[in-house]
């Protein structure tokens, strides 16, 4: 029996490489394993300060995903609502941020996570902010991949720029996207609709 050389590479890399053997971040920056999450708690990402969290800690929580960035035109506004919405439903309803800087749209996050953190006081923000991330490419973050995956956007799956928002239901799931145009304070009535 002939055997490629691509199929004794899988069965090898299979072998020496199990799943149960592989760390979260490993699991999930295999190039297509997004595809097959059921959930955002099937992934990890490092908060601001480099820690790597599970989004498992979500469980049970609505939550918006963003991609951020300090100096874009849409950003005061933005985190202005941002910090608004979390303030008034982190306590009532358990609505969880989690923000992720990004600099791939006109270079509008160009800081350090130090930056970054700077920031983040400036506007008083209270919710989850993580490392600088890719939302798109062949480098972006495994979580981006899955959520454009599971809610692709008008004119094609990739993000078109800063502050695009996904709403995330309890269950873990994607449920809505939403565009840098959608004010976050508007995603309220979406939100009530998963509480």
């Amino acid at each position: 029996m002939l055997v490629s050389s691509v199929q004794l590479f899988s069965l090898l890399t299979s072998l020496y490489y199990s799943p149960t053997d592989m760390s979260d971040n490993q699991k999930i920056s295999s190039p297509e394993i997004y595809k097959e999450a059921k959930s955002i708690y099937e992934f990890t990402a490092n908060d601001i300060q480099g820690n790597p969290v599970s989004l498992e800690k979500y469980k049970g929580h609505v939550a918006i995903i963003v991609n951020v960035a300090s100096q874009c035109g849409f950003t005061k506004n933005n985190y202005a609502e941002l910090v608004e919405i979390f303030d008034k439903y982190s306590e009532t309803k358990g609505l969880r941020i989690l923000a992720f800087p990004c600099n791939q749209f006109g270079g509008q996050e160009p800081g350090t996570n130090a930056d970054i953190c700077q920031f983040m006081q400036s506007k008083s923000v209270k919710f989850d902010m993580f490392e600088k991330v890719n939302v798109n490419g062949n480098d972006a973050h495994p979580l981006w991949k899955y959520l454009k995956h599971k809610q692709g956007g008008i004119l094609g799956d990739f993000i078109k720029w800063n502050f695009t928002k996904f709403i995330i239901d309890k269950n873990g799931q994607p449920v809505e996207r939403h565009g840098p145009n959608t004010n976050p304070k508007d995603l309220v009535k979406s939100l009530e609709k998963y509480w």
